[in-house]
């Protein structure tokens, strides 16, 4: 179900809406929102306040059904926390829950006057647009693979409008196209691996961009022969195990002016990881269907940035590809000849990421001679180990470029960390009978795995994403984030702007 957000002027007791969400702050301090409907309302705020129904906590709800005074049918008050210290994590935080809140009721729309709340070093726009992408995400239901269930007699929340200026537009104009991008990478990335396969990707591709053609987007997918006769050594070695044979999917968007060279996202898209030779454990290897999640996060940015209509050129590049043991399986020990001509000594056939991107990077870089180059990728457990599910791990050994993602990642509230890419760590994957082996054993492993992509895009305006902590919830039930979707399509826009 896709939110259909605008802009609304208008009082919080006189507007015509089945749900207002207002704030309230800890000790009882009330939003101007919220101190207005409390008034015309008879106090009904400040009474459940006192008798501690109502507390403030960061997150918590309250539903007033049918007050009197107010025109609204109901009235949901969220708790906003500490008004000291209210800061951009928390606004993104009562958001999401109010808009949980929302989903909840038997309720087709809803105004919010969350967007009041003043968060320090962000405006009306920004406020907005944090807001909206916090209840598309809340509004989001994974439901392609289960019986289709009868409709429910029930409203579903349909439309949210957000209280705030006419100069808050522009954020909204965002949230949008922003919103879609997430959901096409969280919808790719959900699916199971007997539908998301290599060639399934590259048909959602091609289809983005037969209905896009007017934006200036076209799609070429190289298949096994022609990336064979191009010289994918490294690539296909991963993909011969499979039944499902890997593809190169290449989306180009001509947004700017026709000499410009133009911006390159690559992301690993491994669809389904057993680990190969190299056979990981049975228990949470049906995670594993997520290994494309850097994939749909290039993919879903892409869309974003389509959808902005940004004038720059973009080219999205997506080796997708499934890793499984079979008896033509590459084998720990062989030898692999990449695109570029370095080989590559496989030293573990579960260190296969980088060993299909390596090849698409090398053809990123040939083909496009891009201004820059980003890959994202969930590359390595050691990075969820070193940075948890919170933080993305980023490794470039551009100072600038650094700067310039980590401020897209605060700014989107999709956060990167930055490792050392320094050039100490490189001797742990030397080898004995290639130029590079494809591991650097149990220490500092995502550095290493930054190593490894390094040699491949010297010369590059370069910068690496390591998701594998962030690309997915973990559990039985845990979905596909869309990160770092937010991140990327903000430094995009940063580029644009």
């Amino acid at each position: 179900m896709t939110l259909q957000f605008s802009l609304v002027s208008a009082a919080p007791e006189t507007v015509d809406t089945p749900c207002v969400v207002v704030g309230v702050y800890e000790n009882g301090l009330l939003t101007s929102a919220a101190a207005r409907v409390d008034s015309a309302a008879d106090g009904a705020i400040k009474r459940q306040v006192e008798s501690g129904d109502i507390n403030g906590k960061a997150g918590s709800s309250t539903l007033l059904f049918a007050p009197q005074g107010v025109q609204a049918k109901r009235v949901l008050v969220i708790g906003l926390g500490g008004q000291k210290g209210f800061d951009a994590a928390r606004f993104q935080k009562v958001n999401l829950e109010a808009s949980r809140a929302l989903t909840r009721l038997p309720i087709d729309g809803a105004v919010s006057f969350l967007a009041e709340a003043d968060v320090p070093g962000h405006d009306a726009a920004w406020r907005v647009r944090t807001a909206a992408l916090a209840a598309d995400y809340a509004a989001y239901r994974y439901t392609a693979t289960f019986k289709p269930r009868e409709k429910s007699g029930q409203p579903e929340l349909r439309s949210l409008g957000f209280v705030a200026d006419a100069h808050a537009q522009v954020g909204l104009d965002q949230a949008v196209a922003m919103a879609e991008g997430v959901r096409f990478a969280r919808e790719l990335a959900n699916l199971p691996p007997n539908i998301c396969n290599p060639a399934y990707i590259a048909e959602q591709a091609a289809k983005f961009a037969e209905a896009h053609v007017a934006n200036q987007v076209s799609c070429k997918v190289l298949d096994h022969e022609e990336m064979q006769r191009l010289g994918f050594g490294s690539l296909l070695a991963v993909g011969r195990g499979s039944a499902n044979k890997p593809k190169l999917v290449v989306l180009e968007y001509k947004g700017g002016a026709a000499d410009e060279k133009p911006y390159a996202l690559v992301g690993k898209g491994i669809t389904f990881d057993t680990g190969g030779i190299s056979l990981k454990p049975g228990p949470g290897m049906e995670e594993m269907k997520f290994d494309m999640g850097g994939a749909a996060g290039v993919l879903g940015a892409f869309v974003s940035a389509v959808k902005l209509g940004l004038k720059i050129n973009l080219v999205c590049v997506v080796p997708a590809v499934e890793n499984m043991p079979d008896g033509d399986s590459y084998r720990p020990s062989d030898v692999l000849t990449s695109l570029s001509g370095l080989t590559i000594e496989v030293l573990n056939t579960d260190a296969e990421g980088r060993l299909i991107l390596c090849d698409a990077l090398t053809y990123t870089a040939q083909t496009f001679q891009p201004k820059v180059l980003i890959d994202a990728a969930t590359l390595t457990g050691a990075c969820v180990i070193a940075l948890g599910k919170h933080a993305s791990g980023l490794m470039s050994k551009h100072d600038d470029l650094a700067e310039e993602l980590l401020r897209a990642g605060e700014l989107s509230l999709d956060r990167a960390w930055r490792l050392p890419l320094w050039d100490d760590y490189q001797v742990q994957l030397d080898s004995g009978f290639a130029d590079v082996a494809n591991i650097g054993g149990k220490n500092a492993g995502a550095i290493t795995a930054g190593c490894f992509l390094s040699r491949f895009t010297e010369g590059q305006r370069w910068a690496h994403l390591d998701i594998a902590g962030t690309a997915w919830d973990e559990g039985r039930k845990g979905l596909a984030t869309g990160r770092p979707v937010s991140l990327l399509a903000q430094w995009l826009i940063d580029r644009a702007g």
